[in-house]
């Protein structure tokens, strides 16, 4: 090694040291909630303790480059870091919950920088749900491949938080409890014809046609979970009394009794809701009801969070968007619909992801073997995606709702 080069890399380490001592500044002037241990590279460790009483978290930093990341990109910028491998935890969901406690108190350091943030932003837009962007965005995330889900997912195949009515209850059974729900909720009968906007992997369409005999047409504009739902619909017996469509909801013409609708409105896009709640208006016949389960935001952060692209947009979801109960009461009253019923169980779906978390770990080397596709980079962003999305629903600035919604007679 030259001179030059030793030289350039004392100077970077020195760099990133420095950047390091400014996050922790910009944390510790602010620290609230909980407790954070910072792990540098040498072993030393550096403590902040809240003076609000929370849960115990861990940094463990591997590289100090991570500190330059969260000062250019924020929370992204942080993300990013650990799916570089630049720092971990030994509970990522605790840690990403105390810093969501912290939030509000330490937003400024998470924001990042303006030109980082105005990049974001324009990923995002570029990101819309057009017929031609819903198709690529849908393929991003769902068409990682049936069998990548199905090493981690329960036997249902469910991609939707969990109804969990009991301790012990398993992840299969409180996906079905869900299914449950949502029919009650809706109060779907025998022989109703009933309409599904984003089917998945058809779990909730063969519940409805079997356990409780309606009438299914489900669409998807996703081309794996299109195949794997037919095939699931034929094997089942019930390719007489459901229609899987790979079709976009906005082509779906007709009417029906019910409509159901599972964590598709985040999918749509803030600009297309309006166009989501018109939908359900024309394809429910008078007096119709409609059953959706939807991800919200707090109220109270709705704005913030519009303005600004999350990682989940930006390396998850693109194109996605979560609304708050507040911004959907007027696009639902505007169209003539009546909004009757909420339940909320943001808890559970926090267990969902702690479940699909350890599942996911678990089946990783098997998922891994002989792929390209799936790295240590997609493993750490994936943990960190389900680590993030508990913390989220923990704190509560996230929750998960089951609606019904009626169409007048």
């Amino acid at each position: 090694m030259t001179d030059t080069s030793l030289d350039i890399r004392v100077a970077g380490a020195a760099r990133g040291s420095a950047l390091f001592d400014l996050v922790m500044r910009l944390l510790s002037a602010r620290w609230t909630w909980g407790e954070l241990t910072i792990v540098t590279p040498s072993g030393d460790q550096r403590r902040l303790e809240g003076a609000i009483p929370g849960r115990a978290a861990t940094i463990v930093v591997r590289d100090f480059r991570f500190a330059a990341r969260i000062l250019a990109n924020g929370d992204i910028g942080f993300a990013e870091g650990f799916m570089a491998g630049e720092w971990d935890s030994p509970d990522l969901a605790a840690l990403l919950t105390t810093l969501a406690n912290n939030y509000d108190h330490i937003r400024r350091l998470f924001d990042g920088g303006l030109p980082m943030r105005i990049a974001n932003w324009a990923f995002h837009r570029l990101r819309a749900n057009s017929r031609a962007g819903s198709r690529r965005n849908i393929h991003a995330h769902y068409d990682l491949g049936n069998a990548f889900y199905g090493a981690w997912l329960d036997e249902t195949m469910t991609y939707s938080a969990a109804r969990f009515g009991q301790p012990d209850q398993s992840l299969e059974a409180a996906q079905t409890a869900k299914y449950e729900n949502l029919a009650a909720l809706i109060d779907l009968k025998p022989g109703h014809s009933v309409v599904e906007i984003g089917c998945g992997w058809g779990g909730f369409a063969q519940f409805a046609a079997a356990r409780i005999g309606a009438r299914v047409t489900a669409v998807t504009i996703s081309h794996e979970q299109h195949d794997f739902a037919r095939r699931r619909i034929f094997e089942a017996g019930l390719a007489e009394r459901v229609d899987i469509r790979l079709l976009d909801y906005r082509d779906l013409d007709g009417q029906f009794d019910r409509l159901a609708s599972i964590e598709m409105l985040e999918a749509v896009g803030g600009d297309y809701w309006g166009v989501y709640f018109d939908k359900v208006r024309s394809l429910l016949k008078p007096g119709g009801r409609a059953g959706l389960q939807v991800i919200t935001i707090q109220d109270e952060l709705f704005d913030e969070y519009e303005a600004r692209t999350d990682f989940i947009q930006r390396y998850v979801f693109p194109g996605g968007a979560l609304p708050s109960e507040n911004r959907l009461a007027p696009l639902i009253a505007a169209r003539g619909l009546r909004w009757r019923r909420t339940e909320r169980f943001g808890h559970d779906y926090a267990r969902t992801l702690a479940l699909w978390a350890q599942r996911f770990e678990k089946a990783y080397p098997s998922i891994a073997q002989g792929s390209k596709t799936f790295d240590e980079r997609f493993r750490r962003l994936w943990t960190f995606y389900l680590a993030y999305c508990e913390a989220g629903f923990r704190t509560g600035r996230t929750d998960v709702i089951q609606m019904a919604i009626d169409k007048p007679a």
